[in-house]
């Protein structure tokens, strides 16, 4: 914080001789915790704005769908700089600005996450490591923005046979879902995603649908080739995470992560990715975001990254 030097008591000082015009920068780190809280809060915010013009109402309605899609949008309308100046009394605003950026700094503490020294890993029971854990979480972050990427880039456009190199995820995912329009494409997205959060909250990132099934899978491959071909780029991001017997334990992760839950109609004594393959042949890809009968559903309005 910083008063103006050239004129320190500004134009209204005639009429308050203590009147100072000051210029304040602040720099806020923020980690949303909880979307459904920020989401309401901005909702509340957005129906206690003035809106001016032709179509206030127009205005209103299309400020309201952002802050419930977007947490970005969501902490613009909490964070703006009239409303933070109105809470403070004594004070009238002359203008300013606000810029929002996603940060790539924080990066979860997966080795406070994922105790090796838990009863499970006590007793010799299969764990999830803080480096398979990492390595996961990176992998699912990669796919999301990948996927996002392919949104920015080809929108409604079908994935054409023959041209899936111009595709970074939805080439790789079973046919039927190629024509698939963008608001499913967005929702494939945030699969990854939701799975990512899961582990960023030290949990185990249990697909809860078909499509987050197929998500982890890919992830899972992702990793795998990763730690294959680029050993070093894996070492060098694990940094001084712990390093355990079960690092990077593919099949086990296959084993305690994958068709945990029922998929309704395959036959539990069969292979898991044979059942998957199964459920997503006789299942239109509408259905493969609805969630398992035992899974508990995800809260239905946490919006997008993008």
């Amino acid at each position: 914080m910083g008063e103006r030097s050239d004129h320190p008591q500004g134009s209204g000082a005639t009429d308050n001789p203590g009147a100072l015009e000051v210029e304040a920068t602040v720099v806020l780190g923020i980690r949303v915790t909880d979307w459904p809280a920020l989401r309401a809060a901005a909702v509340a915010a957005v129906q206690e704005f003035d809106f001016t013009g032709i179509d206030a109402a127009g205005q209103r309605s299309e400020l309201l769908r952002e802050v419930q899609e977007d947490p970005h949008a969501a902490l613009g309308a909490l964070l703006h700089p009239d409303r933070l100046v109105a809470a403070v009394p004594g004070i009238e605003a002359l203008g300013g600005t606000l810029e929002l950026s996603t940060t790539d700094e924080f990066s979860p503490d997966f080795a406070e996450l994922f105790p090796l020294d838990s009863e499970d890993d006590a007793a010799g029971d299969w764990t999830l490591t803080p480096r398979t854990a990492c390595l996961l979480h990176t992998q699912l972050l990669a796919l999301a923005d990948a996927a996002y990427d392919d949104l920015d880039e080809h929108g409604d456009e079908p994935v054409v046979d023959g041209e899936d190199h111009d595709w970074a995820v939805f080439a790789r995912l079973p046919q039927s879902s190629w024509p698939m329009h963008r608001s499913w494409r967005r929702a494939m997205a945030r699969a990854f995603d939701d799975l990512a959060e899961d582990l960023g909250l030290g949990e185990w990132p249990l697909p809860r649908c078909p499509g987050e099934e197929l998500a982890l899978r890919l992830a899972l491959a992702d990793a795998r080739g990763l730690l294959s071909t680029q050993p070093q780029a894996v070492a060098d991001l694990m940094g001084d995470l712990p390093a355990d017997l079960y690092d990077y334990d593919w099949e086990g992760c296959a084993d305690e992560l994958l068709g945990v839950y029922d998929m309704a109609g395959q036959d539990p004594d069969e292979d898991g990715e044979t059942r998957l393959e199964q459920l997503l042949s006789v299942t239109h890809p509408e259905g493969w975001f609805l969630s398992y009968d035992e899974a508990e559903e995800r809260e239905p309005g946490r919006g997008y990254r993008r």
